[in-house]
This record gives C-alpha cells, sequence and structure tokens, in this order.
C-alpha cells in the first residue's frame, strides 16, 4: 500500500473519531519533529537565505490572501453554536494568557484582553478597528471597557457579522459597526481613519504583507501638521499618534506556507495559511515603523486548545446536535456533522502539541506594536 494510500486510510478513521487520543498525540509530535527538519537547512547562513528567498517571493505575489473562502469553510463559518460550545465566555477564537499555568479559561481570555489595552495604548474616545474581527471578543470588549470610543469590526463573514450584532444588541452597546469584507478588495479608501488597529491572528491567513500594511498603513489617523511640527522628541506616549497593533502566532525563527501537499492540516483547517516566524514582519517595513516586540510562550496557546477541547467534550452532545442541524440546514448529512465535531477534536490537539512543543519555546505567539510613516 502507497504512502498516499495509508495516509487516506488514516484521515478517514480520524473523521470516525475512532482513534484513540492517547495513539493520536505521539503521532502528532513525529509529524512535528518532521517539519522542523524540513525548515532546518542545515545552518544559520543557509536558514536565513531560505527566509530571505521567502520574504522576496511573497513580496513579488500579485494578492494579499489566497483561498480565503477556504478560511470561511473551515473555521469561520461552521456553526457558530458549535464554536461558541468551545469556546470561552467572551469568544476568544485566540491564544489566551495564563501567567501562572492555574488560570481558568476566562481568566485567561480577560488577561490576554487587557494585556492588547496596554500594549496597543487604548484609552476612551479612541476610534479602533478590529481587523480580522473573528467573533467579535475584542470588538465587545472594547466597547464595553471604553463606552465613548467608537468600535469598527472587519470580518470576511456574514454569520460572524451576525453574531457580533445581535450579541452588542443584546449587551446594549451602540459604538460597535462590523463590516463585512475580503481585505483583498476591500478599502476605506480614505474615507476613514482610526486612532488604533488592532489584528489579532488575521496575518497568518495572508501573504504579501508587503501589500498588506501598505493598505492598513493608509487607515491610521495621520498626525496634523501641528504635530508634525513638533519637537523630536515626538514619541507613542503622544495622544495623537496612531498604532497599530499586530499579534500572531510564529515560529521562533523560520516562516513558511501551509501548502495542500502538507498534509491533513493543510488540507483541512489552513488551506493557504502562513506560519510567519517572529521576526517576519521586521522585514515589511516600508509603511509602518515598528515601535515594539513581544514574544509570548507557546504553552500559553497550548493550555487555550486544551481548554477548548475539554470544553468541546464537556459539551459534546449539545455541540454534535448544533452541527447537525447546521448541516441539515446545507443540504449535508449528519455523518458530515460528526465529522466536522471529530476534526475540531484533532485540530485542538494538534496544535497544542504544535504550541507546547519544546516548552512554547519553538512556536509561539508574536506582539507587535507599530506607527505610520509620516
Amino acid at each position: 500500500m502507497s504512502v498516499d494510500a495509508v495516509l487516506e486510510v488514516g484521515y478517514k478513521l480520524l473523521d470516525r473519531g475512532v482513534i484513540p487520543d492517547f495513539v493520536i498525540r505521539p503521532v502528532i509530535r513525529a509529524l512535528l519533529r518532521q517539519r522542523l527538519r524540513e525548515i532546518n537547512y542545515g545552518s544559520f547562513e543557509a536558514n536565513h537565505a531560505a527566509k530571505m528567498k521567502w520574504i522576496e517571493e511573497v513580496k513579488a505575489l500579485d494578492t494579499i490572501a489566497v483561498l480565503t473562502e477556504k478560511a470561511n469553510e473551515q473555521h469561520y463559518e461552521v456553526s457558530t453554536s458549535f464554536i461558541m460550545s468551545c469556546l470561552g465566555p467572551y469568544a476568544k477564537y485566540s491564544s489566551c494568557l495564563y501567567p501562572t499555568g492555574k488560570e481558568t479559561l476566562e481568566e485567561a481570555e480577560v488577561l490576554m484582553l487587557e494585556s492588547y489595552c496596554e500594549k496597543a495604548k487604548l484609552k476612551d474616545g479612541q476610534d479602533v478597528l478590529d481587523l480580522g474581527c473573528g467573533w467579535g471578543s475584542l470588538s465587545l470588549y472594547l466597547a464595553q471597557k471604553y463606552p465613548k470610543s467608537r468600535i469598527v469590526g472587519l470580518s470576511n463573514s456574514s454569520t460572524q457579522k451576525a453574531h457580533i450584532d445581535s450579541s452588542a444588541k443584546s449587551r446594549g452597546l451602540s459604538n460597535v459597526e462590523i463590516i463585512t469584507g475580503d481585505v483583498n478588495h476591500f478599502d476605506f479608501g480614505g474615507s476613514r481613519h482610526f486612532d488604533r488597529i488592532l489584528s489579532i491572528e488575521m496575518f497568518e491567513h495572508m501573504k504579501n504583507y508587503q501589500a498588506l500594511l501598505r493598505k492598513v498603513s493608509t487607515w491610521l489617523r495621520p498626525k496634523s501638521s501641528s504635530d508634525s511640527d513638533s519637537s523630536a522628541t515626538h514619541s507613542v506616549n503622544d495622544a495623537n499618534e496612531a498604532l497599530l497593533f499586530v499579534h500572531i502566532f510564529c515560529h521562533k525563527n523560520m516562516p513558511y506556507h501551509f501548502e495542500e501537499g502538507d498534509g491533513w492540516m493543510a488540507q483541512t483547517f489552513f488551506s493557504g495559511g502562513t506560519m510567519p516566524s517572529h521576526d517576519m514582519l521586521l522585514y515589511f517595513q516600508d509603511d509602518v515603523t515598528l515601535v515594539r516586540s513581544w514574544y509570548l510562550s507557546g504553552e500559553n496557546y497550548s493550555r487555550t486548545l486544551e481548554d477548548w477541547l475539554a470544553r468541546q467534550d464537556k459539551n459534546a452532545e449539545q455541540g454534535l446536535a448544533e452541527l447537525e442541524k447546521d448541516a441539515v440546514a446545507k443540504g449535508f448529512s449528519k455523518e458530515d456533522a460528526r465529522k466536522t465535531f471529530n476534526r475540531f477534536r484533532v485540530f485542538y490537539m494538534a496544535c497544542s502539541e504544535l504550541f507546547a512543543f519544546n516548552g512554547g519555546q519553538e512556536w509561539g505567539v508574536g506582539h507587535y506594536l507599530y506607527k505610520r510613516k509620516q
């Protein structure tokens, strides 16, 4: 039997949920070691040359993102009720923060959201864009924390917009506006500017970061002429400085693409996706200037994913029922719903093992603060 045939059988067994977790996890760790061998070219010199080639290639792409419809299919337009059965109370679909490792998921959600507020220097009264707003965890949190601020969220998913609009209405929040648009084509066209733009785990779906940051930089509010004429000691502590804050997951030093031939993860959950390196965004500063960066251990994300997996299992009956209802409404079968349920379990396990690898020092989370170049 060929390798492809063996893999096909294995994927079918995963979809049926018949392979025990204690068998799946060591296989995942073996695949991670294989990935590390694939991105190691034998020396720092060779690795750096490969990275520079990768950077040059993505700069030359004629599109900001690829396969954006796949991201919706694989993540963002899956039954909202099912996703809510896995996530914490703030519906944060990205890494949370566990400084002691003993935090509950709810506590870890708030700690990470608060860290954004501090690092991005948010304050009440600002115009804020949540770029790639997911199910609204950040948009809704900021709208409540900063009632005088105007929060705009941009999402490529109509079901996410519907969920956020409904949540904002139920909470009595009138300072939230959600726009549906593909960042490849959507542009404010100079009609709106923001004091702060925050993007949480959206850049991993992108390719040409040069074009992306060029576009996003035009959405940051320019400094007024009086600001430009101020002293050379002007800094980001100045209230008039517009800032971009980015949260990504990343490998410690090598960026790479998720390609169809890579196997289960690329085909099932991350088609067209990118694994950035922690330093990758430093090579795209034509239109923005880095102010500060941070690295957070991958153990934070691993704990997040284990909490999601535990909640999915705890709420399995409810979650599966929601998937079945959604599948029937879309003309699919209940078998398709169970396949989706089992795939999410494997997805959470695979990502948890990845971020836990090497004590969270191989893959982790990067935070970056930028200002617009004038």
